[in-house]
């Protein structure tokens, strides 16, 4: 039997541990501010502009995502989530220009998980997909260190 201040603690204790964003990691399953772009139509750079961070470290949540040794802070929702279609000859370029130390993370329509730190230079992301099948495409912009400032997310095919 459970006496009244033990089970108080115990959904105090449980409230606070479902809630604590060391446990909340990127979640593929929400959508994010949603656009519908083809191959050919990503051929001409489309930009969107975001706030780079979040609430969660990427570090807690890096076995699940299967990209373990990364580092980073990004919210739960995707910041963006794209429905592509007919990129397969294409290869996609993903970039991010920011104020900060971005980092960028993303799940692709077959649920494959992609993570960038610096490789656009000037501490700023970017990673090249190919073969991307149609779908949902999900977009994270977070930062490496936690602070959050303005960045821009560009799309193109090439």
């Amino acid at each position: 039997m459970v006496n009244k201040g033990n089970f108080w603690g115990l959904v105090v204790f449980a409230t606070i541990l479902a809630s604590s964003p060391a446990f909340s990691c990127p979640d593929q399953t929400l959508m994010g501010e949603s656009y519908s772009f083809s191959g050919q139509e990503l051929y001409s750079a489309r930009e969107f502009v975001v706030v780079a961070g979040g609430e969660n470290s990427i570090q807690s949540c890096g076995k699940r995502l299967s990209i373990v040794g990364t580092s980073g802070y990004f919210t739960t929702p995707p910041d963006f989530s794209f429905d592509v279609t007919r990129l397969q000859k294409y290869s996609l370029h993903v970039t991010v220009t920011s104020d900060c130390d971005s980092a960028l993370l993303i799940n692709t329509p077959d649920n494959l998980w992609f993570y960038d730190d610096d490789s656009n230079g000037n501490l700023d992301a970017f990673l090249s997909l190919t073969t991307v099948p149609d779908g949902w495409l999900d977009i994270w912009i977070g930062t490496y260190d936690g602070n959050y400032c303005d960045a821009t997310l560009t799309l193109e095919t090439f």
